[in-house]
């Protein structure tokens, strides 16, 4: 017995704006999650990577992307 298929259609506009802001909102999700990573890190640890303290202070605190 075959399945029946239905034939793909284009996504419907409310779709598409779903689709659009759960991808923001992960792409914010990550972000946070990267700053507060790079806040854990030890000042050796930033040094090893070329910043400092204060570099990773000044970018934590940047507002979300929109």
């Amino acid at each position: 017995m075959t399945p029946h298929v239905l034939p793909r259609t284009a996504p419907s506009p409310a779709r598409r704006r779903l689709r659009t802001l759960l991808a923001w909102i992960a792409r914010i999700r990550e972000e946070r999650r990267q700053r507060a990573e790079l806040l854990s890190l030890s000042d050796h640890e930033l040094r090893d990577i070329g910043i400092t303290r204060y570099d990773a202070v000044t970018e934590a605190r940047k507002p979300l992307r929109r």
